[in-house]
């Protein structure tokens, strides 16, 4: 009995292997179980290898098909390793979703050296050496998709200037690769979500959860997004309908890229119809952002 109710047809990613890093949390996680709940055996990468458990464990008792190896994706040897098992175990790697990565916030003149270089790195640099290391082991020869997390930069990012400028290069190297691999037959694809009610959120500091709130009483939809929503437009990219889209970003963002900077704003009175498909989703209420429809309020 699976713990998703997927909008896709059963058995949509049957007998393919699909790659997620950071599946063992958030966005990752619910991705992992949507795909698994799709036929997909799944590979689940990351450092905490107790999360990985945790999860793999939850798809074999929903039924599902999942395995997991020990990576660092800014380590270019732990990552070339740990792809190289995976081929080795499952034979090829139909799909990626490069899913980990991690920020803090803060101003940017407080930001060191130091501090601008792990973002960058955990963020842009471990896309890219998780992404070779994929082609060069199977895509090259086989094909394949792949899709990778954004986040909504487009006019900036407040508070986090070394992740948006991650995210913005692995959105141009997603394009450039489109371009250079589409000989393989690898397409490449981006998905930026918006503010996501997820366990991902809750690792911020509580002031910071409290000012994304507030922001997001401006969403044109009127709410957060879910983790099916965003782990729904990864599956769409990966699958066979999206055989002819490569090189493109999709936005899961309640249209909050389009109404930002604007002087007159339009919301829905009511939050739109959300979609949760997944029944393992972790319970986040009592945060800071059950405030937002008192935001909302406000703002008008």
């Amino acid at each position: 009995m699976t713990s998703f109710n997927s909008i896709f047809r059963p058995g949509l990613f049957e007998d393919q292997v699909v790659f997620i890093t950071g599946g063992g949390t958030g966005i990752g996680r619910c991705t992992a179980h949507e795909l698994a709940a799709l036929g997909a055996t799944v590979v689940i990468g990351g450092r905490r290898v107790e999360k990985l458990e945790a999860t793999r464990d939850e798809i074999e008792s929903d039924g599902g098909i999942c395995d997991f190896v020990h990576i660092d994706i800014r380590d270019e040897a732990s990552v070339d390793a740990a792809v190289a098992e995976i081929v080795q175990r499952h034979g090829r790697i139909h799909g990626l979703f490069n899913n980990a990565g991690g920020q803090f916030a803060a101003p940017a003149e407080s930001l060191s050296a130091n501090a601008w270089r792990s973002v960058v790195d955990l963020n842009l640099n471990g896309t890219f050496h998780v992404t070779l290391a994929v082609q060069r082991h199977s895509m090259a020869l086989h094909g394949g998709a792949v899709v990778s997390m954004l986040a909504d930069i487009w006019t900036g990012f407040v508070m986090m200037a070394h992740s948006s400028a991650a995210r913005a290069g692995i959105e141009n190297l997603t394009r450039t690769l489109a371009l250079e691999w589409a000989q393989y037959g690898i397409r490449l694809n981006c998905v930026a979500p918006g503010t996501i009610l997820s366990s991902g959120m809750l690792t911020y500091p509580e002031d910071v959860q409290r000012t994304v709130a507030k922001a997001a009483g401006t969403v044109p939809m009127a709410r957060f997004g879910t983790e099916s929503e965003v782990s729904a437009a990864v599956a769409f990219l990966l699958s066979p309908a999206a055989a002819f889209i490569t090189g493109a970003c999709l936005k899961v963002d309640g249209g909050a890229a389009l109404e930002t900077g604007r002087l007159m704003r339009v919301c829905a009175e009511t939050p739109a119809p959300a979609w949760n498909g997944f029944s393992r989703a972790l319970d986040v209420s009592g945060t800071p952002f059950e405030e937002v429809n008192d935001a909302r309020e406000r703002q008008r």
